[in-house]
């Protein structure tokens, strides 16, 4: 029987919770992974029963952001093809971000790229201590293209610039202090700390919430320019030399050749 790739639970409260179920590898995002936690979003935000969303992972980490494997075959698919699936990406993102719900991130373990992205697309996000995270894209000859714009609105542009272009590792208590989480507790009182928030948030209307969120969402800057762009521009550096032999270095455990 093929494994569940997106648990999804719903208590008595409305509260829905979804779990990366792919701990073997890490929960990283492949195709599949992306089309049914987009899928799942777009059903949840039709569904005035929910009231609140946790996003999770199964095992030992949050998710390792986008399977590797899968980014290099999408380099080298079809133009039309890589361009689509870079846009089911960014939708993803734009989904979450604009959920109706109030969404809460329970970050159990490390996070990389994309699965930063889903964090701070998050309302509210809250990690253990020893949760980290990290930008390695440009190390494999790409870029942070579709969640650079939620990044920067999470940290600022100041902050983004050091911690997208140099992949440095940033660990719990930084994250907190760069905005990047809102919230760092040991691992055994992290759920505690989820309950908390959900407690508050169902005291609120939830059409007060709804129209609160879509108020903040007109304040965002860019929009579907903006969205086609970062698409676009992933789309094309997975595909280039560059991209692909980044890709390659780091599945096959080497140091990329890059040429100057």
């Amino acid at each position: 029987m093929k494994q569940e790739l997106l648990q999804v639970e719903t208590d008595e409260r409305g509260v829905c919770t979804l779990t990366f179920n792919a701990p073997a590898r890490h929960n990283a995002l492949d195709g599949e992974m992306v089309n049914l936690l987009l899928q799942r979003l777009q059903a949840i935000a039709k569904d005035e029963t929910i009231r609140v969303l946790v996003l999770t992972g199964q095992g030992e980490t949050f998710s390792s952001g986008a399977d590797l494997h899968w980014m290099r075959s999408m380099g080298l698919e079809e133009e039309e093809t890589n361009r689509q699936e870079a846009r089911q990406l960014a939708a993803l993102m734009q989904a979450l971000n604009r959920l109706p719900q109030p969404t809460i991130a329970r970050i159990n373990g490390p996070a990389y790229g994309g699965a930063i992205g889903l964090i701070v697309c998050c309302d509210i996000a809250i990690a253990t201590v020893s949760a980290e995270f990290a930008f390695k894209e440009v190390q494999l000859g790409l870029a942070p293209a579709i969640i650079a714009p939620y990044v920067v609105a999470a940290i600022g542009p100041r902050q983004a610039r050091r911690f997208l272009l140099n992949g440095e590792t940033i660990y719990g208590m930084l994250a907190f202090q760069l905005g990047l989480v809102h919230q760092v507790e040991d691992r055994e009182e992290l759920d505690g700390a989820v309950e908390a928030q959900i407690g508050r948030l169902l005291k609120a209307g939830p059409l007060a919430l709804a129209e609160c969120k879509r108020l903040l969402s007109r304040l965002e800057p860019g929009g579907e320019s903006l969205r086609e762009y970062t698409a676009e521009l992933l789309a094309r550096l997975r595909s280039s030399p560059e991209g692909q032999e980044g890709m390659a270095a780091f599945l096959e455990k080497r140091p990329p050749r890059w040429q100057r």
